[in-house]
């Protein structure tokens, strides 16, 4: 490790520009995408802010954490798929649920009433060819100006990621699944 002297003046001027709505992309292989968004999320409804999160991938029915704690502070948070591919018992309809979900989260970010649209895992269904890339990036186009979205998933397509004002992308460096440790409540779910 190598021991740094802490900085003694800010290290970049405050920019000069319009604040305005965001879209926000987190991908890559490592950890941490659903849950950058989740923080985002709490941390516009600690403003006072209205969030709703949308995850493609999760059954209506799901009771992650993340859904027991947000139900408990008041964040709507939908659940719109049948869970996982390698889990659905028919793809078609999980696509169909993808394209029925898209449509309430296209009309969330098109009626300007929300600060913050959370759609985890929308990657999926986007490289799964469920939903169409266009009208994706159309919405994200015709938004209302004080709209941010935050995007989560693998694999994001590259014209999300040119649109984007802010790309992270969680690399893997290592995890205790491949060491043959299952995923834990509390942390993985």
């Amino acid at each position: 490790m190598n021991i740094e002297t802490p900085p003694s003046t800010k290290p970049y001027e405050k920019p000069e520009g319009e604040r305005r709505g965001l879209v926000i992309v987190n991908t890559g292989d490592g950890k941490g995408k659903s849950t950058a968004g989740f923080g985002l999320a709490l941390r516009a409804h600690g403003r006072g802010k209205a969030v709703k999160i949308y995850q493609f991938m999760k059954v209506p029915t799901a009771r992650f954490g993340e859904h027991r704690m947000f139900e408990q502070i008041g964040i709507p948070i939908e659940g719109l798929g049948d869970g996982f591919s390698w889990k659905s018992q028919d793809l078609e309809h999980s696509a169909q649920l993808a394209r029925e979900g898209w449509e309430k989260a296209k009309q969330s970010i098109l009626g300007g009433e929300l600060f913050l649209v959370v759609l985890d895992e929308l990657t999926y269904p986007l490289i799964y060819g469920w939903l169409p890339l266009e009208d994706v990036l159309q919405t994200l186009r015709a938004r209302p100006k004080d709209v941010h979205v935050v995007i989560t998933g693998r694999r994001c397509p590259p014209e999300i990621i040119e649109l984007a004002d802010t790309v992270t992308e969680m690399t893997k460096i290592k995890h205790a699944f491949n060491a043959g440790v299952p995923a834990q409540r509390g942390i993985e779910d």
